[in-house]
């Protein structure tokens, strides 16, 4: 990000229209929601997972009334209520015994904590565009500003956690791991140039939607590696939320291509 931004701005910082401070709370709330993210796959299954964070479009609504005061048509609301309800059905299905309600109980805390600092970020991104001007922000600064936030935040997390030694000793004994972290580190920053790009010229809804359709594939590919078992109800509870999304992108679909009066 900062070579980008170098070559394309002349500078590192120098020519940045928005502040570092700018990109902090959503560096801050993007830690949270992947530190919670992962931390919930130890209490509920992939496919619950998964299915459970494409009810995310209520709280990105929500969170941008709340942040911007952006106002949805009711018929908006009404899809994202029958993601929620898909999502519902898909969870309670997929429960196999009591003692597995305990630990979802945990899981579907951690996921709503995820939920929520995960709108928070989408929609914090949009302000900062929306108010420094989205001619004056590019995805690479975008990129460059989030991640010097978040290289400190889980720096100084890691040192007060006292964590920091087990990831070098960690290292040590496993130094195969570092090209995997090399990908990892490729195809995160090439996935959040897109991300940022598509907020940036679309805005968070649609971001979102895009984010839920890809999780049809993961369910699939998790259910079929991992043999996690999907009931007749998980089904029709998948159906429902997938169903709502495809018509959403029916019904942009046929609105721009109807000729203007």
């Amino acid at each position: 990000a900062m070579v980008a931004v170098k070559m394309r701005h002349g500078s590192v910082f120098g020519n940045n229209t928005a502040p570092l401070l700018a990109f902090t709370p959503c560096a801050m709330s993007n830690t949270v929601s992947s530190w919670s993210q992962y931390a919930s796959l130890k209490f509920v299954s992939f496919p619950v997972q998964t299915v459970f964070k494409s009810s995310k479009v209520i709280p990105v609504m929500i969170m941008g009334k709340v942040l911007s005061g952006t106002k949805y048509p009711l018929m908006q609301y009404f899809e994202a209520f029958l993601i929620t309800v898909g999502v519902a059905v898909f969870s309670l299905a997929s429960k196999a015994s009591d003692k597995e309600s305990t630990t979802d109980t945990k899981g579907f805390l951690l996921l709503l904590l995820y939920i929520t600092f995960d709108s928070f970020t989408s929609q914090w991104q949009n302000k900062v565009y929306s108010k420094y001007g989205k001619q004056n922000i590019d995805p690479y600064q975008m990129m460059l500003g989030v991640n010097c936030s978040a290289i400190v935040i889980t720096s100084l997390t890691l040192i007060y956690s006292g964590e920091l030694p087990k990831v070098y000793e960690f290292f040590q004994t496993n130094p195969a791991v570092l090209q995997y972290n090399i990908i990892t580190a490729i195809t995160s920053a090439s996935g959040q140039l897109c991300i940022y790009y598509t907020i940036k010229e679309f805005g968070p809804i649609v971001f979102t939607i895009i984010m839920t359709t890809r999780q049809m594939l993961s369910i699939t590919i998790s259910s079929i590696l991992f043999g996690h078992t999907m009931s007749p109800a998980s089904l029709f509870g998948a159906a429902i939320v997938f169903g709502v999304i495809f018509f959403q992108i029916r019904k942009k679909y046929i609105a721009k291509s109807s000729p203007r009066v």
